[in-house]
Protein backbone atom coordinates (compact mmCIF):
# COMPACT_ATOMS: atom_id res chain seq x y z
CA UNK A 1 0.00 0.00 0.00
CA UNK A 2 2.41 2.85 0.88
CA UNK A 3 4.34 1.67 -2.71
CA UNK A 4 1.02 2.12 -4.56
CA UNK A 5 0.55 5.56 -2.70
CA UNK A 6 3.97 6.72 -3.37
CA UNK A 7 3.14 6.26 -6.94
CA UNK A 8 -0.27 8.34 -6.76
CA UNK A 9 1.53 10.74 -5.11
CA UNK A 10 4.05 11.45 -8.10
CA UNK A 11 1.30 10.97 -10.65
CA UNK A 12 -0.14 13.95 -8.58
CA UNK A 13 3.01 16.30 -8.27
CA UNK A 14 3.70 15.83 -12.22
CA UNK A 15 -0.08 16.56 -12.77
CA UNK A 16 -0.12 19.87 -10.68
CA UNK A 17 3.19 21.01 -11.98
CA UNK A 18 1.65 20.74 -15.73
CA UNK A 19 -1.03 22.57 -14.58
CA UNK A 20 1.33 25.31 -13.05
CA UNK A 21 3.21 26.29 -16.58
CA UNK A 22 3.11 28.88 -18.22
CA UNK A 23 4.41 31.56 -15.46
CA UNK A 24 7.77 32.02 -17.43
CA UNK A 25 8.62 32.71 -21.10
CA UNK A 26 5.47 30.94 -22.80
CA UNK A 27 6.93 28.06 -25.05
CA UNK A 28 4.55 25.89 -27.18
CA UNK A 29 6.72 23.15 -28.67
CA UNK A 30 5.13 19.31 -29.83
CA UNK A 31 8.21 16.98 -31.05
CA UNK A 32 7.86 13.59 -31.77
CA UNK A 33 10.02 10.82 -32.16
CA UNK A 34 11.76 7.54 -31.82
CA UNK A 35 14.17 6.01 -29.48
CA UNK A 36 16.72 3.03 -28.77
CA UNK A 37 18.83 1.56 -26.73
CA UNK A 38 20.20 -1.04 -24.30
CA UNK A 39 18.78 -2.11 -20.71
CA UNK A 40 20.28 -3.91 -18.49
CA UNK A 41 17.94 -5.23 -15.69
CA UNK A 42 17.28 -7.59 -12.44
CA UNK A 43 14.67 -8.50 -9.61
CA UNK A 44 15.39 -7.51 -6.24
CA UNK A 45 14.01 -11.07 -4.46
CA UNK A 46 13.06 -11.26 -1.42
CA UNK A 47 14.57 -14.12 -0.36
CA UNK A 48 17.40 -12.85 -2.18
CA UNK A 49 18.66 -14.67 -5.30
CA UNK A 50 22.03 -14.40 -6.66
CA UNK A 51 21.77 -12.17 -10.19
CA UNK A 52 23.82 -11.13 -12.85
CA UNK A 53 22.24 -7.51 -15.02
CA UNK A 54 20.05 -9.38 -17.41
CA UNK A 55 20.33 -7.19 -21.12
CA UNK A 56 17.80 -6.48 -23.50
CA UNK A 57 17.24 -4.13 -25.72
CA UNK A 58 14.47 -1.09 -25.59
CA UNK A 59 12.95 1.16 -27.87
CA UNK A 60 9.36 3.16 -28.92
CA UNK A 61 8.13 6.22 -29.35
CA UNK A 62 8.64 9.53 -27.66
CA UNK A 63 6.57 12.40 -27.25
CA UNK A 64 7.35 15.99 -25.95
CA UNK A 65 5.75 18.72 -25.34
CA UNK A 66 7.76 22.02 -24.13
CA UNK A 67 5.42 24.63 -22.23
CA UNK A 68 8.17 27.30 -20.66
CA UNK A 69 11.48 28.65 -19.83
CA UNK A 70 11.46 29.55 -16.37
CA UNK A 71 14.77 31.27 -15.87
CA UNK A 72 17.43 29.37 -17.44
CA UNK A 73 15.17 26.28 -17.03
CA UNK A 74 13.82 24.97 -20.07
CA UNK A 75 10.40 23.22 -18.98
CA UNK A 76 8.95 20.16 -20.75
CA UNK A 77 7.03 16.98 -20.30
CA UNK A 78 7.82 13.79 -22.01
CA UNK A 79 5.69 10.72 -23.01
CA UNK A 80 6.67 7.28 -24.07
CA UNK A 81 5.18 4.17 -25.57
CA UNK A 82 8.51 1.65 -25.48
CA UNK A 83 9.17 -2.23 -25.96
CA UNK A 84 11.21 -3.54 -23.61
CA UNK A 85 13.11 -6.74 -22.93
CA UNK A 86 13.38 -7.25 -18.82
CA UNK A 87 14.13 -9.63 -16.81
CA UNK A 88 17.04 -11.45 -14.49
CA UNK A 89 19.57 -13.93 -14.61
CA UNK A 90 20.39 -16.22 -12.20
CA UNK A 91 24.65 -16.53 -10.53
CA UNK A 92 24.26 -20.56 -9.93
CA UNK A 93 27.28 -20.83 -7.59
CA UNK A 94 29.02 -23.60 -5.44
CA UNK A 95 30.22 -22.75 -2.36
CA UNK A 96 34.07 -22.42 -3.76
CA UNK A 97 32.06 -19.40 -5.89
CA UNK A 98 32.45 -21.58 -8.82
CA UNK A 99 30.28 -22.29 -11.40
CA UNK A 100 27.74 -24.97 -10.53
CA UNK A 101 27.81 -28.35 -13.23
CA UNK A 102 24.81 -30.14 -14.12
CA UNK A 103 25.36 -33.74 -13.23
CA UNK A 104 23.53 -34.80 -16.66
CA UNK A 105 24.63 -32.13 -19.40
CA UNK A 106 28.19 -31.59 -17.61
CA UNK A 107 27.68 -28.17 -17.90
CA UNK A 108 27.80 -25.07 -15.83
CA UNK A 109 24.20 -24.37 -15.31
CA UNK A 110 22.92 -20.79 -16.61
CA UNK A 111 19.42 -19.63 -16.16
CA UNK A 112 18.00 -16.36 -17.32
CA UNK A 113 13.68 -15.53 -17.67
CA UNK A 114 13.21 -12.62 -20.21
CA UNK A 115 10.02 -10.85 -19.68
CA UNK A 116 8.66 -8.31 -22.62
CA UNK A 117 6.88 -5.55 -21.35
CA UNK A 118 4.93 -2.51 -23.15
CA UNK A 119 6.48 0.52 -20.92
CA UNK A 120 4.88 4.16 -20.52
CA UNK A 121 7.12 6.64 -18.93
CA UNK A 122 5.54 10.17 -17.68
CA UNK A 123 7.95 12.15 -17.19
CA UNK A 124 8.65 15.54 -16.18
CA UNK A 125 11.65 17.42 -17.66
CA UNK A 126 13.97 20.22 -16.99
CA UNK A 127 16.94 21.47 -19.48
CA UNK A 128 19.85 24.21 -19.66
CA UNK A 129 21.08 24.96 -22.50
CA UNK A 130 20.41 25.75 -26.07
CA UNK A 131 16.93 25.06 -27.31
CA UNK A 132 17.27 25.54 -31.00
CA UNK A 133 21.17 25.63 -32.12
CA UNK A 134 23.50 23.62 -29.90
CA UNK A 135 23.47 21.60 -26.70
CA UNK A 136 21.26 21.04 -24.09
CA UNK A 137 21.72 19.23 -20.50
CA UNK A 138 18.58 17.80 -19.41
CA UNK A 139 17.28 15.90 -15.95
CA UNK A 140 14.03 13.94 -16.29
CA UNK A 141 11.73 12.06 -13.28
CA UNK A 142 8.21 10.79 -13.09
CA UNK A 143 6.08 7.17 -12.89
CA UNK A 144 6.22 4.50 -15.21
CA UNK A 145 3.93 1.99 -16.11
CA UNK A 146 4.61 -1.55 -17.32
CA UNK A 147 2.11 -3.67 -19.43
CA UNK A 148 3.29 -7.55 -19.56
CA UNK A 149 3.58 -8.88 -23.16
CA UNK A 150 4.90 -12.63 -22.42
CA UNK A 151 7.90 -14.42 -20.68
CA UNK A 152 10.42 -16.84 -22.17
CA UNK A 153 12.29 -18.75 -19.32
CA UNK A 154 16.37 -20.06 -20.99
CA UNK A 155 18.13 -22.56 -18.87
CA UNK A 156 20.64 -25.20 -20.31
CA UNK A 157 19.02 -27.90 -17.82
CA UNK A 158 15.77 -29.68 -16.79
CA UNK A 159 14.75 -27.56 -13.90
CA UNK A 160 13.95 -31.44 -12.23
CA UNK A 161 17.39 -32.31 -12.42
CA UNK A 162 19.04 -29.28 -11.56
CA UNK A 163 22.06 -29.86 -9.16
CA UNK A 164 20.43 -28.43 -6.19
CA UNK A 165 22.91 -29.76 -3.81
CA UNK A 166 25.93 -27.69 -4.99
CA UNK A 167 24.02 -24.61 -4.74
CA UNK A 168 25.26 -22.06 -2.11
CA UNK A 169 21.72 -20.68 -2.68
CA UNK A 170 18.58 -22.89 -2.34
CA UNK A 171 15.95 -20.44 -3.46
CA UNK A 172 14.51 -21.84 -6.63
CA UNK A 173 10.87 -21.66 -6.42
CA UNK A 174 11.29 -18.70 -9.04
CA UNK A 175 12.58 -20.88 -11.51
CA UNK A 176 9.16 -22.15 -12.50
CA UNK A 177 6.83 -19.92 -11.22
CA UNK A 178 5.04 -17.89 -14.45
CA UNK A 179 4.87 -14.17 -13.74
CA UNK A 180 1.83 -13.08 -11.63
CA UNK A 181 0.82 -9.77 -11.64
CA UNK A 182 0.55 -8.71 -15.28
CA UNK A 183 1.06 -4.83 -14.33
CA UNK A 184 4.19 -3.10 -13.28
CA UNK A 185 4.64 0.45 -12.36
CA UNK A 186 7.22 2.51 -10.43
CA UNK A 187 9.49 5.69 -10.82
CA UNK A 188 12.33 6.23 -13.36
CA UNK A 189 14.74 9.20 -13.96
CA UNK A 190 17.55 9.86 -15.52
CA UNK A 191 20.15 12.58 -16.99
CA UNK A 192 21.77 13.54 -20.32
CA UNK A 193 22.58 15.53 -23.79
CA UNK A 194 20.41 17.11 -26.50
CA UNK A 195 21.98 18.15 -29.84
CA UNK A 196 19.76 20.14 -32.11
CA UNK A 197 20.26 21.02 -35.61
CA UNK A 198 17.57 23.91 -37.15
CA UNK A 199 15.18 22.27 -39.78
CA UNK A 200 16.70 19.08 -38.79
CA UNK A 201 15.79 18.04 -35.37
CA UNK A 202 17.22 16.59 -32.03
CA UNK A 203 19.14 14.32 -31.02
CA UNK A 204 19.70 12.71 -27.57
CA UNK A 205 21.74 10.25 -25.56
CA UNK A 206 20.72 9.44 -21.87
CA UNK A 207 21.03 7.67 -19.32
CA UNK A 208 18.20 6.20 -16.66
CA UNK A 209 17.17 4.25 -13.88
CA UNK A 210 13.78 2.73 -12.93
CA UNK A 211 12.64 1.38 -9.51
CA UNK A 212 9.64 -1.01 -9.41
CA UNK A 213 7.19 -0.47 -6.56
CA UNK A 214 5.25 -3.43 -8.21
CA UNK A 215 5.88 -7.25 -8.00
CA UNK A 216 6.13 -9.85 -10.45
CA UNK A 217 4.98 -12.42 -8.05
CA UNK A 218 2.35 -12.19 -5.12
CA UNK A 219 4.11 -10.54 -1.33
CA UNK A 220 1.60 -11.45 1.15
CA UNK A 221 1.81 -13.76 3.91
CA UNK A 222 0.78 -16.53 2.03
CA UNK A 223 3.20 -16.05 -0.78
CA UNK A 224 6.42 -17.46 -0.93
CA UNK A 225 8.31 -14.25 -1.98
CA UNK A 226 7.92 -10.47 0.23
CA UNK A 227 9.33 -8.70 -2.80
CA UNK A 228 10.07 -8.94 -6.50
CA UNK A 229 10.40 -5.75 -7.89
CA UNK A 230 12.27 -4.52 -11.11
CA UNK A 231 15.73 -2.75 -10.87
CA UNK A 232 16.67 -1.25 -14.63
CA UNK A 233 19.50 1.01 -16.18
CA UNK A 234 18.78 2.03 -19.36
CA UNK A 235 21.22 3.78 -21.75
CA UNK A 236 19.47 4.94 -24.72
CA UNK A 237 19.10 7.16 -28.25
CA UNK A 238 16.26 9.32 -29.17
CA UNK A 239 15.87 11.14 -32.41
CA UNK A 240 12.46 14.07 -32.35
CA UNK A 241 11.41 16.06 -34.74
CA UNK A 242 9.48 19.27 -34.30
CA UNK A 243 5.99 19.71 -35.33
CA UNK A 244 4.39 22.97 -33.02
CA UNK A 245 7.32 25.60 -32.85
CA UNK A 246 6.84 28.49 -30.47
CA UNK A 247 7.22 31.99 -32.66
CA UNK A 248 9.82 33.75 -31.27
CA UNK A 249 13.10 34.99 -33.39
CA UNK A 250 14.67 35.19 -29.67
CA UNK A 251 15.08 32.01 -28.84
CA UNK A 252 18.00 30.60 -29.29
Amino acid sequence: MKQKFLFYILVGCLTVTTAKAQIGEHRDEFAVGISGGYVMSSINFQPEVPQQQLGGVIGGLTFRYTTEKYFSSICALVAEVNYAQIGWKEEILDLKDQPVINAVTGMPEEYQRRINYLQIPILARLGWGRERKGLQFFFEAGPQMGIFLNEKTEANYVLEERNYAARTSKIINQEDMPVENKFDYGITGGIGLEFSIPKAGHIMLEGRYYYGLGNIYGNSKRDYFGRSNFSNIVIKMSYLFDIVKTKNNKIK
